[in-house]
């Protein structure tokens, strides 16, 4: 279960289930243009003219997000440049802006992660946001606990036994953290022309190649993606842990979240059964 679908799925998520306030139009600047309901990454969003506005669950994580997607550049990948309040503000009540960008998500698997290493590389230089530091939410214990820097008592039956038994094959790495989107799978649109976009950044603190394995992960457990998607990207340092760090995040994230059940873990099951191999 991905943090996509953890977000959709969130009641108390600011802006769910509630119409486009004018308030929020009117503070980015597009009060006279008609807001039309669109799908952004799995969840509503309203597209007002040349801009897209949806709400957000965290502002800080969302300021951050549009201070550095502001000025960066990734070559081959399309950014929505995010959008100020007439008074400054990146949110507001809630709400972001970012320019609209048309696209879908789509089952290119391999071209959600050459985007994600492609935005990697721009990252890398960013400096790990404060945010981060009194992080305390399903996300940032799952990855800690894939990790092996804390433990959790999870479900068994949902993926707690499982997580335990792959667990066990975890061994020390050297890849580099820094920030990274976390969250990719269904997150990259494209356009007709097959050129992709991100939206927004969902920060970590961690391996590029982790961000990447979680895609593949999410692919082969949600996507339908065949088992070749292992081997293509077998290049990247030390990718049999990352992918087992990928693996044992969602099955973390999975045994934590109040709808995770034993027949939503099948996807997960087909993963470990194809990673499990490779360790």
């Amino acid at each position: 279960m991905t943090a996509a679908h953890a977000a959709a799925a969130d009641p108390a998520r600011p802006g769910a289930g509630e119409a486009l306030p004018q308030h929020v139009r009117t503070a980015f600047g597009v009060a006279d243009a008609p807001p039309r309901p669109v799908a952004w990454a799995g969840q509503r969003a309203w597209q007002c003219g040349d801009a897209l506005i949806r709400p957000v669950s965290d502002n800080a994580v969302a300021a951050w997000s549009a201070g550095v997607l502001e000025n960066l550049e990734v070559e081959g990948v399309r950014l929505a440049r995010p959008l100020r309040s007439s008074d400054g503000r990146w949110v507001v009540a809630g709400w972001a802006a970012c320019r609209f960008l048309p696209g879908s998500a789509e089952p290119r698997y391999d071209d959600v992660v050459a985007a994600a290493m492609r935005l990697h590389a721009a990252t890398a230089t960013v400096l790990r946001p404060r945010l981060l530091d009194d992080r305390d939410d399903v996300l940032s214990r799952s990855v800690s606990a894939a990790f092996g820097e804390r433990r959790l008592t999870l479900d068994g039956a949902t993926g707690g036994d499982l997580f335990t038994e792959l667990g066990a094959h975890r061994r020390p790495i050297k890849l580099t953290p820094q920030v990274v989107h976390g969250e990719l799978f269904g997150a990259v649109l494209f356009d007709a022309d097959g050129s992709p976009a991100v939206l927004d950044l969902v920060p970590f603190w961690r391996p590029a190649e982790w961000a990447a394995a979680v895609i593949v992960v999410d692919a082969l457990a949600w996507g339908g993606a065949d088992a070749g998607i292992l081997e293509r990207w077998a290049h990247l340092a030390e990718w049999p842990q990352a992918l087992l760090r990928a693996l044992l995040y969602r099955l973390a994230l999975h045994a934590q979240h109040p709808e995770g059940s034993v027949e939503s873990l099948a996807g997960l099951e087909r993963a470990a059964g194809l990673i499990s191999a490779r360790l």
